[in-house]
């Protein structure tokens, strides 16, 4: 699925103003500068005049690259690993965003990218004997395995200051992605977007999921766009006095302030790790993934979150989970897929001027 290549709105950062088409027209008439005086039809949505230049979006450098070496350059980590819930299909995400052109996007915003030709499939990690070690949980040793494996390589790219992007598979990978990172930056702190709050214990799991633990396991996080949320876990919240931030307050304050707060939370110093499950936007905007819940956050504010925490300077791990290619077809599965590549995008600076 070819990316639409974006225009940038301005030039060697100049404001752009209002300029007459070939008719003289100036109110609201999109012009193409490669165009040689055609004028192309106005957007509904368009509000002022735009001129589009056909060059690449303008990156400006530090200080995004508060905690990372230059040249910036992305470690790539597909993880397709499925382990942490029963659904099949989150295996195959990180190559259908690869195939998509993820690569040639990461690097249009100016990032050097760091890639395997070809992602592990884990399998030599999963035991020859299902062993369900805590009674009901599942995959307890084949999830640990691939979690430290998952730890290794994230804190590996973080030691030679490359931004860590984990591609998912489910999110059950989290547990190594943010101890790889916590292995470098030992003050990091986490946004964690999701619908659910993914916090769970073995004792007040029902399903026995991984993927609805990783939280539990790492703590002292902050989360964002919750909305499915168990009795138990409620209980585990305010017990551990770990910020959460549900649709509530997204509603009631407008996503801008809840990243705002979100961020106040952590503090300005400390590098951040951004944990986003796709299943906390609307199933209406990111329709394939294994536990849809109604009532999430929009496009926009889905990639506002990514945006504003990019804007601050400290990013130094990406996770995007939960693509699931099995669970839509034709519009709702390239809708997904283009859903993954443009969060991942906004997280890296991507910006709509």
């Amino acid at each position: 699925m070819p990316r639409k290549k974006r225009k940038n709105a301005s030039k060697d950062g100049e404001d752009v103003q209002s300029l007459p088409t070939a008719d003289g027209a100036t109110n609201g008439d999109a012009v193409n500068a490669s165009d040689a005086g055609e004028v192309a039809p106005q957007s509904p949505l368009q509000k002022r005049p735009t001129l589009f230049i056909d060059q690449p979006i303008k990156i400006i450098p530090t200080p995004h690259d508060r905690f990372l070496k230059l040249p910036r350059t992305v470690g790539i980590v597909g993880a397709g690993f499925n382990g942490g819930q029963p659904r099949g299909g989150v295996e195959n995400a990180p190559s259908q965003l690869v195939d998509a052109g993820l690569v040639e996007q990461l690097k249009d915003l100016g990032w050097q990218v760091q890639v395997d030709e070809k992602f592990p499939t884990y399998e030599s990690l999963k035991p020859t004997v299902d062993e369900d070690v805590e009674g009901k949980l599942r995959n307890v040793k084949y999830v640990s395995n691939v979690t430290k494996s998952i730890a290794e390589t994230v804190g590996a790219h973080a030691r030679e200051g490359r931004l860590a992007l984990t591609i998912g598979g489910d999110h059950s990978l989290a547990m190594g992605t943010v101890a790889g990172t916590a292995s470098v930056y030992p003050d990091v702190g986490v946004i964690w977007v999701d619908a659910h709050a993914d916090i769970n214990t073995p004792e007040t799991t029902l399903s026995g999921n991984l993927h609805g633990m990783p939280v539990a396991f790492l703590m002292g996080l902050g989360s964002c766009g919750l909305r499915d949320i168990d009795r138990d876990e409620k209980r585990i919240l305010k017990h551990h006095k770990i910020r959460v931030f549900t649709m509530h307050e997204v509603d009631r304050y407008g996503i801008g302030k809840v990243v705002d707060m979100a961020l106040q939370h952590l503090g300005t110093d400390c590098p951040i790790h951004l944990s986003f499950d796709v299943d906390a936007l609307d199933p209406s905007v990111a329709p394939a993934t294994g536990t849809p819940v109604r009532g999430g956050l929009t496009f926009r504010e889905g990639h506002y979150i990514c945006e504003a925490i990019y804007e601050t300077g400290r990013v130094v791990a990406v996770d995007i989970m939960e693509v699931n290619p099995l669970l839509g077809q034709g519009d709702a599965l390239r809708q997904t897929i283009e859903i993954g590549c443009s969060l991942t995008r906004a997280s890296l600076g991507e910006t709509l001027l």
